[in-house]
């Protein structure tokens, strides 16, 4: 377990947990948006498969990533494990509504120095209406996925309470 992508639906919690396993294993972690927004007014990265390339390349990493279309093949090819949150859609939303409204209420700075604003919360891009229609067919390609870039380890949580328990069996990398 040195090359993984923490996959699953918009808001479900991919960030989070692959901070905190990057943080057990001491392994780098990289965070897709950072990486695929460069500027404020959500400007796309030009040189985002040159980045991810580079990263993949390397030894050990973490992306908090399903993968944007013009990486996926990329970032799955070079994964040895998935850790595949596969949620109910009931709990991806309430997740991914809780943060859109904090974000938008407090008006906190994400990737790029981007900010959500109310008015985002009506386009068909922002997190919230993303994950809503996004979700069946994300879990149909994770799923295919995994089975077409085999041999992958999958790790396949269906709740936040079987991620945590997971995550504590993780051995802490001790120097």
């Amino acid at each position: 377990m040195k090359k993984i992508l923490v996959a699953g639906s918009t808001g479900a919690g991919k960030t989070t947990l692959a901070r905190a396993l990057a943080a057990r294993l001491e392994i780098p972690f990289h965070e897709m948006d950072a990486l695929a927004f460069a500027g404020p007014g959500w400007r796309e990265n030009e040189r985002l498969a040159q980045d991810v390339s580079r990263i993949v390349s390397g030894p050990c990493w973490i992306f908090d990533s399903f993968g944007y279309p013009e990486i996926r093949d990329l970032l799955w090819s070079g994964a040895d494990t998935i850790v595949w949150l596969d949620y109910a859609r009931s709990v991806v939303m309430h997740r991914v509504l809780r943060r859109s409204a904090v974000r938008t209420l407090l008006r906190r700075r994400v990737f790029g120095g981007n900010v959500e604003t109310v008015g985002s919360w009506f386009s068909a891009s922002h997190p919230a209406w993303w994950a809503w229609s996004q979700y069946a067919g994300r879990r149909a390609e994770i799923a295919s996925r995994c089975a077409r870039f085999a041999p992958l380890n999958v790790i396949r949580l269906t709740s936040p309470r079987a991620a945590a328990e997971w995550l504590a069996t993780v051995p802490q990398r001790v120097v």
